[in-house]
């Protein structure tokens, strides 16, 4: 088996159990229930921060890689080649401000 498929197989385990203990959480109804709630408000802030940093880093990755085999190729093309990997960095690491930001909508609003 992949690395991959290893890592979308323990993803997607991961997410279940989240599911099971969300609903056993939820279970009983009573007062127990505004504090789950308030415990899976914090959750779901930290999965939006930690998805969108985990994809930001993979996608950073992947563009400095593609960058500098551009270069390591052709060294004279550098200045063709940087000005629009930082560009794409900047607009990558964008999304995981957005990321960020809907942590924060999740927790204070």
């Amino acid at each position: 088996m992949s690395l991959s498929k290893k890592i979308a197989l323990f993803a997607l385990n991961a997410l279940v159990l989240l599911l099971v203990f969300a609903l056993a959480a939820f279970a009983d109804g009573g007062e127990n229930a505004a504090e789950a709630a308030q415990g899976m408000k914090y959750l779901g802030a930290a999965l939006a921060i930690g998805i969108a940093a985990c994809g930001c880093g993979v996608g950073q990755g992947l563009a400095g890689k593609g960058a500098l085999e551009g270069i390591s190729r052709n060294p004279n093309a550098y200045s063709k080649i940087f000005t629009p990997m930082i560009l794409a960095l900047a607009l990558i690491e964008s999304l995981a401000i957005y990321g960020l930001l809907i942590a924060f909508i999740i927790l204070f609003v």
